[in-house]
Order: structure tokens, then C-alpha cells, then sequence
């Protein structure tokens, strides 16, 4: 089998913070969203071979693809941001047997292993949610077979969202139903990969959906710190090696080499390595590596790396390498 993952975006939604780290490199519970993934290609038997689609910041995702994984990976850059079905066409020229395409928003609790047993042309994984607007939906028949799959509808069809999880055994009809798809008026210069899907539906493929247990968006800020809440009370909690004069609400992450002081920290909170808390309360707050908070009192707060915090309460989002100094009388630095 081989592995497309399509990682081209430039995680608009996700600014500042994807400025200078790429969006699957993004940290949850001390872990790159991306790292995730890979742990979860790693434990199935029979992979020959991954492909990475490259874009935005490609040369720090393929030093970072390689390092985690010795599976052998080939990359192609996505150079124009032409949608799904354009990022899976790129890998056409290495695919020639059953494919497993994963988008990286996400982090999903699957059991991959019912790829193995699977007769049907293809799966898809979906979880249901209630803002099914937001999302492709999938209709199924009585057989449980996908009828259809609809692009955030405006009435409710389904529930059942497609999280960007697909076994693809006849990968041959996938790519006729792709080139289909590319030769049509595109939505907005997007070429969406579900269309693709409809295709081989539409000819005669037999498409399963099948219910993750667990579906984790790291496609937002928000929706990032409630993944990070969520990996921790998964058992990714780390306590840390020493604190001063402060008190730890689990669960948190804590990295090596970070220094608390005279803080509350917790819960639901990653704190990266080298980091230094001083006077402050952090909850449901990610701090990326070599960061300083000090006097501060942040919650629902996703704080870079190399980055300096002093005097400030609420929530904030702020880059790598900023710095916001307020002033006790409310001056701002």
C-alpha cells in the first residue's frame, strides 16, 4: 500500500504561528499534529512507500517527514494551491496499487487494521457532529454503502463529516475520476478530491464510511487548544521535573529544561522546552519552546517559540518571536 499526505497549506487560519512553522508542525500535548499521523502509518504492516505534497515552508516538512519516519517518502511540491483533488493528483506517477490518503488537520482515533479485511472499493472515515454545515457530509443506502457526499449542505442530509481519512483500493477509478474533476470548472481555483469520490460512486464503486471513535481538529486556534485539552487526558500529561513555590493542576505537559515560579499552571496546559514561567496562571494555554511569561494570567492562549510575555491577562495568540510588555498602570511596551 502506499501513503498520500497532502500538506501543501499555508494555514491562513492558523497566523501568526504558521508564518515560520508549517501547520502540521504545530504542537499538541508537546507533539507535532504531524507526528501523530505518522505514528499511526507506522504501526501498518505493508507500506512501501509515502508521499509527502509539499508547499509552504516544504524544505522544514521534509527535514521533519524524514527525520520521524524510515519508511520510504518521495515529495512533490504543490506549487499552485489548487485544492484536494489537485494535491492527490501530484502523486499519480507513484501510485500503482491501493493508497491510504491522510489530510493532517486532524488527529483521529481509527482502527486502520479493517483495511485488511475490507472487499468494498474504498473507505472513508467520518465522525457525526451537529455543525454539519461546516463540513463534507456522506449519505449512505441501506447497505451502508456511500450514496453521496456533499460539500457543507444548508440542510441536513447527513451529520456523518468526512475528516479527511480515505483507503482507497481501486485506485485506478480514483485517478479516472480525478482527471474527470480537474477538466471541470474549478470552485474558486479549487478542485475539490470528494467530487472525485462522487465520480467512482457514480460508476459503480462501492464506498464504505466508517465512524472514527475520535476526531481532533488542529485546523484553528480554538479548536487547536481544545485538541491539546484533549490528547492530555488522553495520557499525553507529562508533570515537570521541578517547580518553585507553585502549584501544577493536571493535567498538564511539561518539557524538559522549563522553569516554574510562584504559578498556578493548569489545567490543560503544554509548556515547550526551555520555557520560564514566573508570577503568572496559565490554564488551557500552549506555550511553544524558549518562551518567557512572566506576571501574566492567560487562558485559551497559544503562545510561539522565542517569544517574551509580561503584564498581560486573557486570551492572546501571538507569534514566534514577539514580545508584549504592558506596563502595570496599563502602558503597553
Amino acid at each position: 500500500m502506499k501513503v498520500i499526505i497532502p500538506l501543501a497549506g499555508k494555514g491562513t487560519r492558523l497566523r501568526p504561528h504558521t508564518y515560520l512553522t508549517p501547520k502540521p508542525m504545530l504542537r499538541v500535548a508537546g507533539k507535532p499534529v504531524m507526528q501523530y499521523v505518522l505514528d499511526d502509518v507506522k504501526k501498518l504492516p505493508n507500506i512501501e512507500q509515502i508521499v509527502y505534497i509539499t508547499g509552504h515552508l516544504k524544505e522544514k516538512v521534509e527535514a521533519f517527514a524524514r527525520e520521524s519516519t524510515d519508511i520510504p517518502s518521495v515529495f512533490v511540491e504543490q506549487k499552485i494551491q489548487d485544492g484536494t483533488a489537485g494535491a492527490v493528483a501530484l502523486a499519480r506517477e507513484y501510485v500503482d496499487q491501493p493508497v491510504l490518503i491522510i489530510f493532517v488537520d486532524t488527529i483521529f482515533d481509527a482502527d486502520l487494521s479493517v483495511i485488511e479485511a475490507s472487499d468494498a472499493d474504498g473507505i472513508i472515515w467520518t465522525k457525526e457532529v451537529e455543525d454539519y454545515q461546516r463540513f463534507g457530509v456522506v449519505v449512505t443506502d441501506e447497505a451502508g454503502f456511500m450514496t453521496k457526499i456533499v460539500e457543507k449542505p444548508t440542510t441536513p442530509i447527513s451529520k456523518r463529516a468526512n475528516i479527511g481519512l480515505y483507503y482507497i483500493k481501486n485506485w485506478q477509478l480514483l485517478y479516472e475520476g480525478i482527471a474527470s474533476v480537474l477538466k471541470q470548472p474549478s470552485n474558486n481555483g479549487e478542485w475539490y478530491l470528494t467530487d472525485a469520490f462522487q465520480y467512482m460512486i457514480d460508476h459503480g464503486a462501492k464506498i464504505r464510511p466508517i465512524d472514527v471513535e475520535g476526531w481532533y481538529d488542529a485546523g484553528k486556534i480554538d479548536t487547536l487548544i481544545a485538541t491539546n485539552r484533549a490528547m492530555l487526558d488522553r495520557g499525553r500529561a507529562r508533570a515537570p521535573e521541578s517547580v518553585v513555590n507553585s502549584t501544577i493542576v493536571e493535567p498538564v505537559y511539561v518539557e524538559s529544561g522549563v522553569t516554574i515560579r510562584n504559578s498556578i499552571v493548569g489545567p490543560n496546559v503544554s509548556i515547550g522546552e526551555g520555557s520560564k514561567i514566573d508570577g503568572s496562571t496559565l490554564s488551557d494555554t500552549i506555550v511553544e519552546t524558549h518562551s518567557s511569561i512572566k506576571a501574566s494570567t492567560l487562558t485559551n492562549s497559544l503562545v510561539g517559540h522565542h517569544t517574551v510575555i509580561e503584564g498581560v491577562s486573557g486570551e492572546i495568540s501571538v507569534g514566534d518571536h514577539s514580545e508584549i510588555r504592558v506596563s502595570p498602570r496599563g502602558g503597553q511596551a
